[in-house]
C-alpha cells in the first residue's frame, strides 16, 4: 500500500489527509486496528526511531510514550523495584517482562503528561506489555510485531477501536527529508548522527568519573533529546527519563521545567505520598491528578474539606515544603542532557537542586568556563560532545 487516507490533519478543518511514499514504494507500516490520526502518525514514527536507536546503543528493550511530537517518558526494560511498581501502579501484576518494564517506566515517570499517549514500542509486543497498556488511557502504539496473545489483548481495547500499528523494522528511509511550510519546501539530511558512549570521552570537568549506569543513562537523554521539540533538556536515572523540559524558547525555562518533573517523580516516592488512603473506587486519572496537586504548591485544592473527601478515606496530612525539601535532597546520582549548550552557569545551579551529578551537553558559549566552574562546585562530571540535536 503506497498511501493512507486519513480523517483530517492536525485538526478537523484540514482536509484531505493522507500518508504516503513520493517515490511509490510501499509504506513501512500496517494498521491492524483503529484508525490512528494525522498526530498519531507523527507520534508513532518518531517515536519508533527513538526506541529503535535507543535499543540499538544500549542493547535493552526500549519504550517511548509520546504526546504532541514530543516524548514525555522513555526508559529500557531494567527490573522495577517494589517502590516503583507501586507508583507505575503495576504493583499487582508480578513479574514483568523486560520490555514491559520499559513501558512501565516511560509511562510513569510523568503520568499527567502520558495521559492519551502513543507508545512506541523497540521489541514485538509481548502479552504482559499489552496487559500495562489495556488499563491505561492510550491513543496507541506502534513496535515491530505483536504476539497473538498481545494483539487479542490490544484489539480489544476502546471497544476494537485502539490503534495498533505494524512498522518494518528493516525499513531505511532516505538520507534526505522534506517537509512543506506555508507552500516552501524545506530539505535537509537526515539526523544519522550516532550516539554511543563516544560522545561522553570529553569530560571537562575536575571530577571525570562516570559509572557505567550514568553512561546509559546520558546515551537515554541524548538520544530523547534528539526527538524532542527544541529547546530541550532531559533529566534521567536508573535507564529511564525522569524529567523532560520540551520547546521551551529559554534553555534555563527548560531545565526547570524538567527538574519539577524529576522532582514530582521522585516526591511520588516519599513515604508519605505512597500511604495516601485513597478511595477504593478512584478512577487511575483522578487517583494520579490527587497526587500531583496534593505534592505541589496547591495541595489544599485537594485537602480543603468539602474536596478531600472526593478522593481519599481521610484526611491526609499536609506534606510540607521543608518535608519535600528533605526528601528531594535524597535524590542523588541524576544524569542531565541538553540539545543545545548552556549558555549560563544557572541551569547548572538548578539541576543541582534535582539532584545532577552528571551532565552532557555540546559545549562552545561564550560562557563555558563560568557553566565549568560551576560544575566543579558541586563535584559534577560534565562532558562536552559538540553534537547540537536540535529536533523541530
Amino acid at each position: 500500500m503506497n498511501e493512507l487516507e486519513l480523517k483530517y490533519g492536525c485538526n478537523p478543518n484540514q482536509k484531505p489527509s493522507k500518508i504516503y511514499m513520493s517515490d511509490g514504494s510501499d509504506l513501512p507500516i500496517t494498521v491492524l486496528s483503529g484508525k490512528p490520526s494525522y498526530i498519531n502518525f507523527l507520534d508513532a514514527l518518531n517515536g519508533w526511531q527513538l526506541v529503535k536507536e535507543l535499543k540499538e546503543a544500549t542493547g535493552l528493550p526500549a519504550a517511548a510514550s509520546f504526546k504532541h511530537v514530543s516524548p514525555a517518558g522513555v526508559a529500557v526494560g531494567l527490573p522495577l523495584s517494589p517502590v516503583l511498581k507501586k507508583i507505575y501502579w503495576v504493583e499487582d501484576m508480578g513479574e514483568l517482562s523486560p520490555l514491559a518494564c520499559a513501558y512501565a517506566r516511560a509511562r510513569g515517570a510523568d503520568r499527567m503528561s502520558s495521559f492519551g499517549d502513543y507508545i512506541s514500542l523497540s521489541d514485538i509486543c509481548d502479552e504482559d506489555t499489552a496487559k500495562i497498556i489495556k488499563r491505561e488511557v492510550s491513543d496507541g502504539v506502534i513496535a515491530p510485531g505483536y504476539t497473538p496473545e498481545a494483539l487479542d489483548i490490544l484489539k480489544s481495547k476502546k471497544n476494537g477501536n485502539y490503534n495498533v500499528i505494524l512498522i518494518d523494522p528493516e525499513y531505511t528511509p532516505e538520507p534526505v527529508e522534506k517537509k512543506q511550510v506555508y507552500g516552501v519546501t524545506f530539505e535537509q539530511g537526515r539526523n544519522e548522527i550516532k550516539i554511543d558512549r563516544e560522545v561522553l570521552e570529553n569530560r571537562v570537568t575536575e571530577n571525570k568519573e562516570i559509572p557505567e549506569a550514568a553512561e546509559i543513562d546520558l546515551i537515554i537523554s541524548l538520544i530523547t533529546l534528539k526527538y524532542t521539540q527544541s529547546n530541550s533538556v532531559c533529566y534521567t536515572k536508573n535507564g529511564q527519563a525522569i524529567g523532560i523540559g520540551a520547546g521551551q524558547q529559554s534553555r534555563v525555562h527548560c531545565t526547570r521545567l524538567a527538574g519539577s518533573k524529576a522532582d514530582n517523580w521522585y516526591l511520588r516516592q516519599a513515604q508519605k505520598v505512597l500511604e495516601l488512603p485513597f478511595l477504593d473506587d478512584i478512577r487511575r486519572a483522578d487517583r494520579d491528578n490527587a497526587i500531583d496537586v496534593y505534592i505541589g504548591e496547591d495541595d489544599m485544592d485537594v485537602l480543603a474539606d468539602g474536596r478531600w473527601e472526593q478522593v481519599f478515606k481521610e484526611k491526609p496530612p499536609v506534606f510540607s515544603r521543608e518535608e519535600k525539601r528533605q526528601w528531594l535532597d535524597q535524590l542523588t546520582d541524576v544524569s542531565l542532557g541538553s540539545d543545545a549548550f548552556f549558555p549560563f552557569g544557572d541551569n547548572i545551579d538548578r539541576a543541582y537542586k534535582s539532584g545532577v551529578k552528571y551532565v552532557v551537553q555540546p559545549g562552545g558559549s561564550v560562557r563555558d568556563d563560568q557553566v565549568i566552574e560551576t560544575c566543579n562546585k558541586y563535584g559534577m562530571v560534565m562532558a562536552f560532545n559538540g553534537i547540537r540535536l536540535f529536533h523541530h
